[in-house]
């Protein structure tokens, strides 16, 4: 019972330090525009270390969600507890990796506005190279996010003991394979990330949902 309100409760609190983090900047999905996004950094570089913190804290989040639905789960069926916990902890620790490399933005970002002409663009270049390399990276997280939520959503629709509605099952599992799939297009072509920003909302409405029946119907 205390693991499924924990659980419900950090896929909440995930959502929410992410939506937060946006507020700061932060972008889970990086637009290539190198320059633009470097002269935003270096506008207000308190704002863009604040987001990458809360990127980090949510980050960590994972993990510890991760564990969580392991806790309270692992009993219905211990292989695919397993296979979620492995996937999501190992697209946790992916992420904290990517936000190291995206860090490194910062510093560019000084150099870019005290240099002009060729030295300015190279440095632009070089910051295109960090977010197409992030939002690489970050798809490969995301296939094994994809293939986590296709292991509890799995567990949902076909268990009668456990205590969430099959039917959020069932919309996990079409979700996370949606997902699963457009990010594996990603990998191969990382500039045409945004194209695949709709089934991302999918994922965006299941955690959602998910999160909040684990909350409400454990404390009801």
């Amino acid at each position: 019972m205390i693991e499924m309100i924990l659980a419900g409760f950090l896929f909440l609190f995930i959502i929410i330090t992410l939506i937060v983090a946006e507020r700061f900047g932060y972008s889970v999905i990086s637009d290539l525009d190198s320059d633009t996004k470097l002269q935003e950094i270096n506008k207000d570089p308190k704002k863009f270390k604040i987001g990458n913190m809360l990127a980090l804290i949510e980050h960590g989040t994972i993990i510890a969600l991760a564990i969580t639905l392991f806790l309270a789960f692992n009993s219905f069926n211990l292989v695919l507890a397993i296979i979620w916990t492995i996937s999501r902890i190992t697209e946790g620790l992916i992420d904290f990796y990517n936000e190291k490399k995206y860090w490194g933005l910062l510093n560019i970002a000084r150099q870019y506005s005290a240099n002009s002409g060729a030295e300015k663009q190279s440095l632009a270049e070089l910051g295109r190279s960090i977010l197409k390399t992030k939002n690489r990276d970050l798809a490969f997280a995301q296939i094994l996010f994809s293939i986590g939520t296709l292991s509890y959503s799995i567990l949902f629709a076909t268990s009668e003991t456990v205590p969430v509605p099959a039917l959020i099952g069932w919309f996990g599992i079409v979700a996370s394979i949606l997902y699963g799939f457009t990010n594996g297009l990603i990998v191969i072509k990382p500039d045409k990330t945004r194209k695949f920003l709709f089934v991302g909302l999918l994922i965006l409405i299941f955690e959602l949902v998910l999160g909040g029946w684990l909350l409400i119907s454990s404390l009801i």
